[in-house]
């Protein structure tokens, strides 16, 4: 039994990897994306049916790590006309600060903080490398992107010192990757208003994290004009204008 569901398994990986755009595969391939197959496809999926109903507005991601997800979302952007901005410290993480947040969050952080984290293939974790944000420009030029241009923007700094500078009116597409509460109520809030009809605002740590979770069903609790589409990471639809 066990070996057929480890071959299910791995089947069932390979299949979704084969979905997934070339983009998306080679940035697996290179190890610059901490997302499974299934995340990265729910991911396309959601963000090629905003682009197809032609909500307007911007492309953002929040956590953006070695910056696989980032270079997805900024190609699709890119095909567009639309603007990406990704959001990050590029460094350590700050930690859970919330009682919400939960044990398994103070954990993590704590392996993390003790340097013992492992990096994906056994490379050294993204939050130790000393110049993580040039790593990641690097590794936007390589699939073709300029930082910083007129169409690519990496912000670097805590969210609430990054987004109110950034200059973003119209939100058609956003990725919020960063784990616990205060930071994922931050993202919710600020960015609710911004968030076009029918756009959607993806989070990737619902089901991974307490605070997060929590953060996002006190949002929906205080914003019924977001509908709730579960899975691996959850969508969240502006269905309508508040008030």
């Amino acid at each position: 039994m066990h070996y057929l569901s480890s071959f299910t398994w791995r089947a069932r990986r390979v299949l979704e990897t084969s979905l997934l755009s070339a983009t998306a595969r080679s940035v697996r391939r290179e190890r610059l994306t901490y997302l499974s197959p299934r995340k990265l496809r729910r991911l396309e999926t959601a963000l090629k049916e905003v682009l197809k109903e032609n909500v307007p507005g911007d492309i953002a991601e929040f956590g953006i790590a070695l910056g696989g997800s980032a270079i997805i979302l900024s190609k699709k952007a890119n095909r567009h006309g639309r603007r990406f901005h990704g959001f990050d410290v590029f460094g350590m993480i700050p930690p859970p600060q919330s009682a919400k947040d939960g044990q398994k969050a103070k954990d993590r952080y704590k392996t993390i903080a003790s340097g013992k984290s492992k990096g994906l293939g056994g490379e050294l974790y993204y939050g130790y490398r000393d110049n993580l944000y040039d790593e990641v420009c690097r590794s936007f030029t390589k699939y073709g992107f300029a930082v910083d241009g007129p169409m690519v923007n990496l912000h670097k700094g805590l969210f609430e010192n990054t987004l109110p500078a950034a200059g973003i009116k119209n939100i058609a597409f956003a990725h919020i990757d960063c784990d616990w509460y205060d930071p994922v109520s931050y993202c919710l809030n600020s960015l609710a208003d911004r968030v076009s009809p029918r756009g959607v605002i993806m989070i990737d740590d619902y089901h991974d994290y307490e605070g997060c979770r929590a953060a996002t069903n006190e949002f929906l609790r205080a914003r019924p004009d977001f509908t709730f589409e579960d899975g691996e990471n959850v969508i969240l639809r502006r269905t309508r204008l508040n008030g």
